[in-house]
């Protein structure tokens, strides 16, 4: 489902930096390449906003990357690492990015779901009334739903030279094989 990107589109891209991490650590063992996932997601248009939603930890390890993350242009917006007594931990920022979303939607021309939660499904339906609604994910890890109610998917799966950084051996082998 390809669609046509112009020049003067107002872009909005919202990362659901939790959803990311973990999904390129899961199937790939790798890091996430933000500069390149900006590159896809602008696509030459003009980037209103760009807002990566992340959580801190106590240690706060974490800085070096929160300002890698300005240098690209991506505001972030940080919630505390929350711990309960039993252990359990929560970090999930999905109603803050969509409210987000929907209060910046008049403002945009299209707005770029980076994440493959299935949670986002109802914001992108809300959305599409207002405008363009893109995602782009690992295709592994995403919710067929939200595939399929996106105006555009980009499988960050096809393309992994272009969003990951480091890996497994299978990967650094296939970055680097000229006969793949």
């Amino acid at each position: 489902m390809a669609i046509i990107k112009q020049k003067e589109q107002r872009i909005g891209v919202f990362i659901d930096t939790q959803n990311l991490y973990h999904s390129a650590k899961n199937l790939y063992k790798a890091r996430v390449d933000f500069g390149g996932i900006m590159k896809e997601a602008v696509a030459g248009r003009r980037l209103v906003r760009a807002i990566a939603y992340v959580i801190a930890t106590e240690s706060g390890e974490e800085k070096g990357f929160f300002e890698a993350l300005e240098k690209l242009g991506i505001e972030t917006k940080t919630k505390d690492l929350q711990i309960f007594l039993g252990g359990a931990k929560k970090a999930d920022w999905d109603v803050g990015l969509a409210v987000d979303a929907i209060k910046l939607a008049p403002k945009l021309d299209a707005i770029v779901i980076v994440s493959g939660d299935g949670d986002f499904v109802p914001l992108a339906e809300y959305l599409k009334a207002e405008c363009q609604v893109e995602v782009i994910a690992f295709g592994r890890s995403a919710s067929s739903q939200l595939r399929e109610i996106a105006d555009n998917f980009i499988d960050m799966c096809e393309d992994q030279d272009k969003y990951l950084i480091g890996g497994s051996a299978i990967n650094q082998i296939r970055k680097y094989n000229p006969l793949r």
